[in-house]
């Protein structure tokens, strides 16, 4: 792979993590509209027993070309950049910024449902009811409200995990979910403030709550991909 084709990915992977930061914003929207979305849940997926296994025998080169390492690195590189350099900028920016912010997401949120809509091989009843409860639950999310909830290690590492499936899914915000869990302030104070045993706690989380999710995704795609599209679409 080129120098440039891992930077082209690096970029991509750093407008993921900048949606990621936004509530009501999410990174697999991203990864939508810049089309890299279902070979990044195959590349999560591929993170399996068979991946434990090369690594713990040093089998270093199979376990890179098993996970695919040469797409999820530079992605997950950037992810990381973008949340730990603009975790400050982007909440600066929604306290004072909020109409401008809000516009640039919204934009980017309805060319993302014309591009899944594409990904749609024939619509019919199925596909139109999955696209509606899609946009039900969405609306659902949306107008719930945000509660309190301990700072327990427990709490933060069980946030992560719900969070980042929410994180991977086009149209559901991981950020959101995390202010629907009293956790977004939380959250953003700490990688903010470097606080490294919170931020260790909900990566934990995180890793466990992708690995198992992404394999469930991957299963929707490969058996029923227009109905999964259209519930993606309708979120």
């Amino acid at each position: 792979m080129k120098f440039t084709q891992y930077l082209l990915l690096t970029l991509k992977g750093c407008a993921m993590g900048m949606a990621d930061v936004v509530p009501g914003v999410s990174g697999g929207t991203i990864a939508f509209i810049s089309g890299i979305y279902e070979e990044l849940i195959e590349s999560i997926k591929s993170v399996d027993g068979t991946a434990l296994r090369l690594l713990g025998t040093l089998r270093l080169k199979e376990f890179w070309r098993h996970i695919n390492g040469r797409f999820l690195l530079p992605v997950l590189l950037g992810i990381g950049i973008a949340i730990f350099s603009l975790a400050r900028l982007m909440t600066y920016l929604l306290a004072n910024h909020p109409i401008a912010i809000w516009s640039f997401f919204f934009g980017l949120i309805i060319a993302s449902a014309l591009l899944v809509a594409k990904q749609i091989g024939r619509w019919n009843v199925q596909t139109v009811a999955a696209c509606l409860i899609g946009i039900a639950a969405a609306w659902w999310i949306t107008v719930a409200t945000p509660t309190e909830t301990p700072n327990t290690w427990w709490f933060i590492m069980l946030s992560g995990a719900i969070a980042i499936c929410a994180m991977i899914l086009p149209g559901i915000s991981g950020a959101f979910i995390l202010l629907l869990l009293g956790k977004y302030q939380f959250i953003m104070q700490a990688v903010g403030d470097l606080n490294i045993p919170v931020i260790l706690i909900f990566v934990v989380g995180a890793v466990a709550g992708i690995i198992s999710f992404s394999h469930l995704l991957s299963w929707l795609l490969k058996h029923w991909h227009d109905v999964t599209v259209a519930v993606l679409m309708g979120f």
